[in-house]
């Protein structure tokens, strides 16, 4: 097509660029420019590499203008591209130097080397403009659905002909055991779309929790106009999943909207998803009443958060026990992936043997440091004391107070409760230094004795070691792998088991930092500012978006 445009008359030449532009989907222009290019590239093929030769065509005619631009200068270097002022005001008497002067060349006739070299020009630019066109689109489709045809498949992946450009499924982010054929229609999220040496790179899911946000987005309205609004969603593609979502308006029932009439609009969902089963949960700020929510078809009869690990412990009847777990642990998975917290699940029993064991420990604690025998040890831990640190400073009448207890009694308990800590720091202060912590670190607020032995443990022996120490390896972190049914993996930090939160620990190690000298406190408290600037400006954008962009998951 290009070859015959290059020879053709003015009119088939702009007719072929009107056509390619079409079937491309390209701006016109685009492919005028690369019949420029092909024609210059043609001519200094002709009259020489080393002339700066130019070639017009007028958009509107069709008329070819190709013309070869020297520079007037003082001296000439290049003789292929300069011209003496003298010689310049012999072409045009108003010539000065630095004037570019073009002169006329005839048309060319091309030849069959010269015609296919400019067709190779041609197509190159055009496959350019074609591949940036398809990537602009696409970029800002990121985050939708896309509908297209199976192409072909290749080990697995399925190339999707998306009518523009085409798109690639990869073998994980398919729907476990799903079959598709060359020709069948096909929707996935599209999310991502990279620039590649090979023309942009259009990657789609089907297995993505997203693709299932956007299922429920267009076949439920009250989700489209905004009303009800999907806050997570946990996936193990193929089989289950669960979704969680609430309504702005009291009157609506986000579940039951979600449901729709007879269950259609859940029923279109999981048909798209291979028959995948879908858990609909109301979501709850409540964290323990969303968890419970979660836990669903299952029964909890107890839970028990601990906000500063993120877990939370979950009390079931023996006999809901396999359903709150789930196939393979499929259940509470599913259940911690929705919530975001790690659940634990015990019996009634199991929870029953653990209290009775954690007594039986505070017991013998408070006998070996309190020194009293097990009575007075047992009314202790009865009255809900768990610690020697309570028993030592708390007011002396809760102590009295016991049945069987006097004042006489409290304070000689209390006593011997201070001097057993006291024992205890003096014991932690000569380990500290034995291990080489430095007191600079004692110094730092919120660090305890105990902490200073675990921190030398574990080589982080100076205000410096600390400065540059990360949250997750003081706090420890949870890792969730994305393998089908495997447990998430609980990675110990330095102070686990400590009673502090991941903000204590950041304060620890943001206060280090201060008194090493790496930060000062106007350079923290301008940084906190700029945080909480961007995080209200995220929250505002994010309440001004479109639901469908804003929905978390």
């Amino acid at each position: 097509m290009a070859q015959a445009g290059i020879s053709a008359n003015r009119l088939e030449l702009l007719q072929i660029a009107d056509a390619v532009a079409r079937e491309k989907s390209i701006d016109r222009k685009i492919v005028i420019s690369a019949m420029e290019d092909a024609i210059q590239k043609a001519a200094k093929a002709r009259y020489g590499s080393e002339n700066d030769i130019r070639c017009e065509i007028d958009a509107k005619t069709g008329e070819t203008k190709l013309t070869r631009v020297v520079e007037v200068v003082d001296t000439v270097e290049n003789e292929s591209t300069q011209v003496t002022l003298a010689e310049a005001q012999r072409r045009k008497a108003e010539a000065k130097v630095g004037d570019l002067i073009a002169e006329q060349l005839p048309p060319l006739d091309f030849g069959r080397v010269s015609a296919q070299n400019a067709k190779q020009v041609i197509v190159q630019k055009v496959r350019e403009a074609e591949r940036e066109r398809q990537f602009n689109e696409y970029k800002d489709r990121m985050g939708e659905i896309g509908n297209g045809t199976v192409k072909r498949v290749e080990y697995g992946n399925v190339i999707v002909d998306l009518g523009r450009a085409e798109g690639i499924i990869r073998r994980d982010e398919m729907i476990p055991r799903e079959n598709v054929r060359l020709g069948d229609r096909i929707r996935a999220y599209i999310y991502d779309v990279r620039r590649e040496q090979r023309g942009p790179q259009i990657f789609l899911s089907r297995a993505r929790p997203e693709f299932m946000s956007k299922l429920f987005a267009q076949e439920v309205p009250e989700i489209y106009d905004g009303i009800v609004q999907i806050k997570s969603v946990a996936r193990d593609p193929g089989s289950r999943a669960k979704i969680a979502v609430i309504s702005k308006d009291s009157s609506i029932d986000p579940v039951g909207a979600c449901v729709g009439m007879r269950g259609q609009r859940v029923q279109a969902v999981v048909g798209e998803l291979q028959g995948e089963k879908v858990d609909i949960i109301q979501w709850n700020p409540d964290a323990a009443t969303f968890i419970v929510n979660a836990l669903a078809p299952a029964e909890v009869t107890k839970v028990v958060l601990d906000e500063d690990s993120n877990r939370i412990e979950v009390v079931v009847p023996e006999s809901q026990l396999s359903l709150a777990i789930g196939r393979r642990g499929q259940n509470v998975r599913l259940a911690s992936q929705l919530t975001g917290w790690d659940i634990d699940i015990l019996t009634e029993q199991e929870e029953s043997e653990r209290r009775q064991k954690e007594f039986t420990e505070r017991t013998q604690r408070f006998m070996d440091a309190l020194d009293v025998d097990e009575v007075i040890a047992q009314l202790l831990a009865t009255e809900g004391f768990e610690t020697v640190q309570e028993v030592a400073y708390v007011d002396a009448s809760e102590i009295a107070h016991i049945e069987g207890f006097d004042e006489e009694t409290a304070k000689e308990i209390q006593s011997r409760a201070r001097e057993y800590l006291e024992r205890q720091e003096a014991e932690r202060e000569a380990k500290r230094k034995e291990l080489g912590v430095s007191d600079d670190l004692a110094k730092v607020h919120g660090v305890t004795s105990a902490m200073l032995v675990a921190f030398g443990e574990n080589d982080i022996k100076s205000l410096e070691d600390l400065a540059g120490a990360e949250t997750d390896d003081l706090a420890g972190w949870t890792e969730r792998k994305r393998e089908k049914d495997a447990e998430p993996v609980r990675h110990k930090g330095v102070l686990e088991g400590f009673e502090v939160s991941r903000k204590d620990i950041e304060d620890m190690i943001m206060a280090a930092r201060i008194a090493a000298g790496w930060v000062t406190q106007e350079d923290l408290d301008k940084m906190r500012a700029e945080q909480a600037a961007a995080t209200a400006a995220a929250e505002a954008a994010k309440a001004a978006e479109p639901v469908a962009a804003a929905v978390k998951v």
